[in-house]
C-alpha cells in the first residue's frame, strides 16, 4: 500500500495517557482528502517489533488539507500505542498511509452519535460534519472520569447537543434510554466492546434505527479446532488456491503471487476487503454488521474463511 512521509508538527497531551499528534508534509504539500470516520496507518519501527503498523482514526478537520490529527491512548498492552505515546516527538518523520474509510459518515435528517473513551476519535469529525451540514444531531459521550475523556473542551461549544456521561460522577450512560429515546434513523458508535455489544443488542430490538459501529479490537473469538481445508477460485488471476487450517486466504494468496492490500491482518481495518463471487464465507472480522454478513457481498480475507468447501473471490 502506498505511503507518504509526514512530519510530526505538534504533540499535545490532551488528558493523562492520551496524546494528540498533528502530521503534515515536510514540503508543505497538500495531503490526500478524507471524510469523517476515516483512519490512517502509521508505519512504526520500534526496535523490539520492526515493521509494526497500527491504525488511528483521523480526528481533525476534513477540510484542512495541510494537517492530519490523531489521538492515541497509551494502552498497557498496546505495543503500537505505547511506542507512539512514549517515543514519537515533534519533528519526527513517520511513514503514513493514505486515509481509508470503513466507517463512512453519511448525512441523514437526524443522527445520534455515541462515543466511549478514546472512541471519540472517529466520532469527533462526524460532529463537525453534522454541524456544518445543518443535520439534527446529538452526541452521547461516555467515560470513567473527566480527566480520561479527551476533547471535552472542544465539544463544549456545541452546548446541549452534547451529553456527557461520567461514571465517577454518577451519570453513567443508559444505553436503553439513549436508543429508545432517539428520533434518529441511524446511530454511529465507537468505543469499548462492552458498550458496542450492548448497543447492538438494544438496536436489534428497536424499530426504525440502524447502527453503524467501529471497533478497535476484533473480539470475534473462534474455535479454530474445527477449521477445515477449502479451495479458493481466484476470478481475476485465474489461480486456484488451497487454504489449509491455520493459514489465511490472504497469506496463501500472497504466497502464490497474488497481491492483496492489507494492513492490520486482524479483521479491524478493512484494507483486505474482497468481493465474493460465489460461496459462503465464514465471517470473522469486526467490521461487517449483521446484514452485511448475511448478504456476504464482501469478506475480509485476513481472518475470514469458508463455511463450505469452495469460494470464488475477486482476486
Amino acid at each position: 500500500m502506498q505511503t507518504q512521509t509526514l512530519q510530526v508538527v505538534s504533540r499535545e497531551e490532551l488528558v493523562p495517557g492520551v496524546v494528540s499528534l498533528r502530521l503534515a508534509s515536510p514540503q508543505g504539500a497538500p495531503l490526500p482528502e478524507w471524510t469523517a470516520g476515516a483512519h490512517i496507518d502509521l508505519h512504526l519501527d520500534p526496535p523490539e517489533n520492526p515493521g509494526l503498523v497500527r491504525q488511528y482514526s483521523l480526528c481533525g478537520d476534513p477540510s484542512d488539507s495541510a494537517i492530519y490529527r490523531i489521538a492515541v491512548l497509551a494502552e498497557a498492552d498496546g505495543a503500537g500505542s505505547r511506542y507512539v505515546y512514549e517515543t514519537v516527538r515533534t519533528g519526527q518523520l513517520i511513514q503514513v498511509s493514505e486515509p481509508r474509510d470503513q466507517f463512512s459518515f453519511r448525512h441523514h435528517e437526524r443522527v445520534t452519535l455515541i462515543a466511549g473513551g478514546i472512541g471519540i476519535t472517529p466520532i469527533l469529525p462526524m460532529v463537525h460534519a453534522a454541524a456544518a451540514a445543518g443535520v439534527d444531531w446529538r452526541l452521547h459521550y461516555a467515560g470513567r472520569s473527566r480527566d480520561s475523556m479527551p476533547f471535552l473542551q472542544e465539544l463544549a461549544e456545541y452546548g446541549d447537543r452534547v451529553q456527557v456521561h461520567i461514571s465517577a460522577e454518577g451519570s453513567r450512560m443508559d444505553v436503553h434510554n439513549v436508543v429508545n429515546g432517539t428520533l434518529s434513523e441511524v446511530i454511529y458508535a465507537c468505543g469499548p466492546a462492552r458498550l458496542l455489544d450492548e448497543l447492538e443488542d438494544v438496536t436489534q430490538k428497536a424499530d426504525g434505527v440502524s447502527l453503524r459501529v467501529e471497533r478497535f479490537v476484533n473480539e470475534n473469538t473462534v474455535d479454530n479446532v474445527g477449521d477445515h481445508t477449502f479451495v479458493v477460485e481466484c476470478e481475476l488471476s485465474g489461480k486456484t488456491l488451497e487454504v489449509p487450517p491455520g493459514r489465511s486466504i490472504l497469506k496463501v494468496a500472497e504466497e502464490n503471487g497474488i497481491a492483496v492490500p492489507s494492513s492490520c491482518q486482524g479483521g479491524t481495518c478493512g484494507t483486505c476487503e474482497t468481493f465474493v463471487v460465489e460461496g459462503e464465507p465464514d465471517h470473522r472480522d469486526a467490521i461487517l454488521n449483521a446484514q452485511e454478513r448475511e448478504e456476504s457481498e464482501v469478506m475480509m480475507v485476513c481472518v475470514s474463511r469458508c463455511k463450505g468447501t469452495r469460494l470464488k473471490l475477486e482476486l
